[in-house]
């Protein structure tokens, strides 16, 4: 089999390895038939984001299960699931408490397509065969009906974007809501979809990508073009209960808190820069709640299905570039809203 290696910044190449083979009960062995680009892959493929290389890449994933485990539950070959791109146990006190970003049975961060952990490789999805451990709870069925290309960013960025308004408008129902969008792209439209999805009466995405800006307007936002550069001095007419930080950029930060309304919530989709500036004292006398942190991917894809299948919500909306496997090299660096790459 073949996977996808990042060797160092600017160095992507396909490495032949042996098959897998199932190591524990309750594994699987998945065949990708989607995967999509997340918004950090091209940080990583470029430098920008630094990784101990090398390593296999690819962590947004839709498979149809080739062998299983005798502890896998009820999966049986042929059946096409979308897998969540952290490793979760499902037994241990926080993947019961809905903390599947921090399973404890596994090395801390522990994911597919995001190098080694303590000990542990787990490889990347931009290849021809996946072990998937935990299986009979890591996996989710594939509704029928659903295209792979569809779900494939759901074990992540959709999941993201989701995560970044559900909880909030659950507090503030029908709230309004302000997008602050940049190096996260395709998070802050899935966060776009999911707000207006969820019956946000009003929501705002400020982003100087026209072919993203276009995107959101299709959404029901209201978009508007402004550079990041210009966020610093920008004032807008009133202040948000809920805002999703997609920026990146300490001043998209800054912009996103500020405008953030009293007793509100701002939630980051990044660490950003390694070392930034909050505003802790205005934020503290206004109540801001500021969220940082990864998604809980596998605790939350299940609503993000149950959206999709309703037809509420459509991850295929922003796919700009279906691209083969074989081009995924030279691709990954490309300009995209949303790629998803094929076998």
């Amino acid at each position: 089999m073949r996977h996808l290696v990042f060797d160092s910044p600017g160095k992507l190449h396909w490495r032949e390895t042996p098959d897998l083979r199932i190591n524990g009960d309750r594994d699987v062995i998945v065949r990708p038939l989607a995967v999509a680009r997340c918004d950090l892959d091209p940080a990583i493929a470029t430098g920008a984001h630094a990784m101990q290389e090398p390593f296999a890449m690819g962590h947004e994933m839709v498979g149809e299960i080739v062998d299983v485990g005798d502890g896998a539950g009820t999966w049986s070959p042929g059946q096409c699931v979308i897998v969540p791109f952290q490793i979760s146990c499902g037994d241990c006190s926080n993947c019961v408490a809905g903390r599947s970003n921090a399973c404890t049975s596994v090395p801390h961060g522990s994911a597919f397509g995001l190098g080694r952990f303590g000990d542990v490789d787990y490889g990347g999805a931009l290849a021809d065969l996946v072990r998937v451990p935990y299986a009979d709870h890591l996996l989710l069925a594939l509704p029928d009906g659903l295209d792979p290309v569809a779900a494939a960013g759901i074990p992540d960025n959709v999941s993201d974007g989701y995560r970044c308004v559900a909880g909030p408008l659950r507090e503030w129902p029908g709230a309004p809501v302000l997008v602050v969008a940049g190096l996260a792209p395709s998070v802050g439209l899935y966060a776009v979809a999911a707000a207006i999805a969820l019956g946000a009466e009003r929501v705002v995405y400020i982003d100087h990508d026209p072919k993203r800006l276009s995107f959101a307007t299709e959404f029901g936002a209201e978009a508007r073009e402004i550079p990041v550069k210009a966020l610093h001095d920008l004032r807008l007419e009133r202040s948000f209960p809920i805002v999703v930080d997609a920026c990146v950029f300490e001043r998209g930060r800054t912009f996103a808190l500020k405008s953030t309304a009293p007793c509100g919530t701002c939630t980051s989709v990044s660490g950003g820069a390694r070392e930034a500036t909050v505003p802790l004292s205005k934020m503290y006398f206004d109540g801001i709640r500021y969220e940082i942190g990864r998604v809980h991917a596998r605790a939350i894809a299940p609503a993000v299905i149950d959206l999709v299948t309703s037809g509420r919500l459509n991850p295929a909306a922003i796919v700009t570039d279906i691209v083969a496997f074989d081009d995924a090299p030279e691709a990954m660096n490309e300009p995209s809203v949303k790629m998803v790459f094929v076998p």
